[in-house]
């Protein structure tokens, strides 16, 4: 027979033996007067002894009901405390604290507050004997109670809020109908976590000592468990949030062109992500955990003693390296390396960033062999958004140059002589042209063409011809000092000023930019009568200038392509 069992037998027989006792005095009350006329009397106290008889056993009976309802509330609080910490979810947590503080006091409904990270209290959790959440909007409550306790840390009991003394005053009490009032504070370590609060409405003299006592010890236990339960929830949100940032930090380290390799202080690989893969055309995942030796290859004996030093200080190093690595050959990397520190700036490792620019030092050497071949002016122009066949009708000056004697110089030389001889009469050519800004329209042969105020607008487009081809005449002298005679060239020179269409010709596959136009043919026909050294000016192109050149007036030239001859002038110097 279980404990609950036998006490409810003890106190059934009790109950049955009080009975009995007071049956018994009752019927001998009864038997009295025919004892009296029997001439009988009862012995001593016999009555009186069967009345203390029957208020003992009431007595003992109500200590044993007692008993049996603390013994029953310790071991719910037991059963109902190992429930409670069991769970680490705060409001799994929040929800059995508050039924079974209604389950151990019967109360009618109770709530739960916390304090938040500003000490303030916050509403959590409200519950009602039928086990149903409650709003905070609709809980009546004395929150003087709850300051109370909250400021004291002492637990409140009241068994008729109305009527007791601290507390029937005050208007929420009056308003809200309240009767039996409980309230215990919620401690972790001596310091105040919470209030719980519970009460009932309707019946007075609900709550007692003992119910205040055992809920006190019940929420010793619920702090716990309670803060377990926030610990927890704050455990989880944190490694979420780290979780979200490796993640982040992973994407991250996959999406960038450049790759990273690090490495603890042991030169052991700790990351090494999608770029740094494809460039060393290796296997990221199997690199993590070897050695660095095992992703990079040995480059050169800078890598080793610039780890080392980066580990022992706080040096970035930057250089370039040109590996052979299997599968792809010979590529360009820049390398930086740089110390990986802690929050107290010590260092953990070393982050390794490689940058493939094989590809884009490929593209800079086309690039700079176009610049030597288009005029600077023009590349800066080139939007390949706007590239168009056409041209548009400008002022420009057309300077020509060619060497003469050329052809019978050529035809008993050897090709690589003559083409470097000719390479260094046409550098000489263009640097005089690009030193003044002009544009290297093309190269015909041993002759150079080159036009001024196009693409960019000259307001001395001519006057820049003008220096240009006398920077030309004085540059092949000096060629000259470091030449062999029998290497001695001059070019004939001609300017012509007028109208040209300029703009780009061609197809898509070959664009060329260029002038053409009467303008330009006219000072092709005069630069075929200029001498070895001579610089010859049309009108057009003297007009402009005159006020700062010399010139010698030649007769009229008759040209190709002109009815009239054309007046000529030879440049001797600027004044």
């Amino acid at each position: 027979m279980s404990g609950t069992a036998e006490v409810g037998t003890v106190g059934k027989e009790l109950g049955d033996l009080r009975k009995l006792a007071l049956d018994i005095k009752a019927l001998l009350s009864s038997q009295k007067e025919a004892l009296v006329k029997a001439k009988l009397s009862l012995p001593p106290g016999v009555s009186e002894g069967l009345t203390q008889l029957a208020s003992s056993l009431e007595r003992i009976g109500r200590t044993v009901v007692e008993q049996e309802q603390e013994r029953g509330q310790l071991q719910a609080l037991a059963e109902i405390s190992s429930v409670v910490n069991s769970s680490l979810d705060l409001t799994t947590v929040l929800n059995e604290v508050m039924d079974t503080i209604i389950k151990l006091t019967g109360a009618e409904r109770g709530f739960l507050m916390l304090k938040n990270d500003s000490g303030e209290l916050d509403f959590r959790i409200a519950r009602n004997v039928d086990r149903e959440t409650l709003q905070a909007s609709a809980f009546e409550i004395s929150r003087t109670i709850v300051g109370r306790v909250a400021q004291t840390g002492e637990p409140v009991v009241t068994t008729n809020a109305q009527e007791d003394p601290r507390f029937g005053k005050q208007e929420s009490v009056v308003a809200f109908n309240l009767r039996s009032i409980l309230c215990v504070p919620l401690k972790m370590k001596g310091e105040l976590t919470g209030v719980i609060y519970a009460d009932n409405r309707v019946r007075t003299g609900l709550f007692n000592e003992r119910d205040r006592d055992i809920l006190a010890a019940f929420s010793n236990q619920a702090a716990v468990a309670i803060e377990n339960a926030r610990l927890f929830e704050s455990v989880k949100r944190s490694l979420d949030e780290v979780t979200r940032l490796k993640n982040l930090l992973d994407n991250v380290f996959a999406s960038i062109n450049s790759g990273v390799i690090t490495t603890d202080v042991a030169d052991t690989v700790t990351l090494c992500n999608r770029a740094a893969e494809t460039i060393l055309n290796v296997n990221a995942q199997a690199a993590v955990g070897g050695h660095y030796n095992s992703v990079l290859p040995p480059f050169d004996g800078k890598l080793g003693r610039a780890l080392t030093e980066v580990k022992t200080g706080d040096k970035v190093f930057t250089y370039e390296v040109n590996p052979n690595l299997p599968g792809r050959g010979v590529v360009d990397l820049n390398l930086s390396l740089s110390p990986l520190k802690n929050a107290e700036r010590l260092t953990q490792g070393v982050a390794i960033v490689l940058d493939d620019v094989t590809e884009r030092k490929r593209l800079r050497s086309k690039f700079e062999l176009f610049q030597k071949m288009v005029n600077p002016a023009v590349i800066e122009r080139l939007d390949p958004n706007r590239l168009k066949l056409g041209g548009d009708r400008q002022q420009v000056t057309c300077l020509f140059a060619d060497i003469r004697g050329f052809t019978s110089f050529s035809e008993h030389l050897d090709p690589v002589i003559l083409l470097d001889v000719l390479n260094r009469y046409l550098g000489a050519a263009a640097d005089a042209v690009l030193l003044h800004e002009g544009t290297l329209d093309k190269f015909l042969g041993d002759a150079v063409m080159a036009i001024f105020n196009a693409p960019e607008q000259q307001t001395d487009h001519t006057m820049r011809a003008v220096r240009a081809a006398l920077n030309m005449r004085y540059d092949i002298l000096a060629l000259h000092d470091v030449m062999e005679p029998q290497y001695r060239l001059s070019f004939g020179i001609a300017i012509n000023v007028g109208e040209a269409v300029v703009g780009l010709v061609g197809t898509k596959l070959r664009l060329d930019y260029t002038a053409i136009g009467d303008t330009i043919n006219t000072a092709k026909r005069l630069q075929e009568n200029a001498k070895a050294g001579q610089i010859l000016l049309s009108e057009t192109a003297y007009e402009p200038v005159k006020k700062f050149v010399e010139v010698n007036v030649l007769e009229p030239i008759k040209v190709k392509g002109r009815a009239q001859p054309v007046a000529v002038y030879e440049l001797q110097d600027l004044k």
